[in-house]
């Protein structure tokens, strides 16, 4: 059954986290939903988690789930703001959307450790410092 579905590529969608400002005491991160693509994305829906190993035990952090009814073209949304002590975990970001009647999904995940200063780029339409998966 699942040979019969079409295979919908994700392309020109990112997740980017990046760092929105700081203080003596900490830095302020958001995560963002960027859409690279010529076209509008329809009835977004993403979910969101944290999950892996700190300090030789399990952790796994409370499923987020974010809705945006549509993500005009060459524009972001912000999904969430994030703290910097789950940067040691996976963090985990399923996007689901549609392109008029096709639905797209695809999972984007920050390994534990990657959102740091040498990963930095300039995300394209946030204009901010940050990580970016696409």
């Amino acid at each position: 059954m699942i040979k019969d579905l079409p295979e919908n590529n994700v392309t020109d969608i990112a997740v980017a986290v990046a760092l929105e400002g700081e203080n003596a005491e900490s830095k302020i991160w958001h995560v963002y939903l960027i859409n690279l693509k010529k076209e509008p994305i329809e009835n977004v829906l993403i979910t969101s988690k944290g999950y892996g190993e700190k300090d030789g035990e399990r952790v796994k952090t409370s499923t987020l789930r974010h809705m945006f009814p549509v993500i005009a073209n060459g524009t972001y949304k912000q999904i969430e703001m994030i703290d910097e002590q789950t940067f040691g975990l996976n963090n985990e970001y399923w996007v689901s959307y549609y392109i008029g009647t096709q639905i797209y999904d695809k999972k984007f995940i920050f390994l534990p450790e990657s959102i740091i200063d040498s990963n930095f780029i300039k995300l394209p339409v946030v204009n901010k410092p940050g990580v970016m998966i696409k």
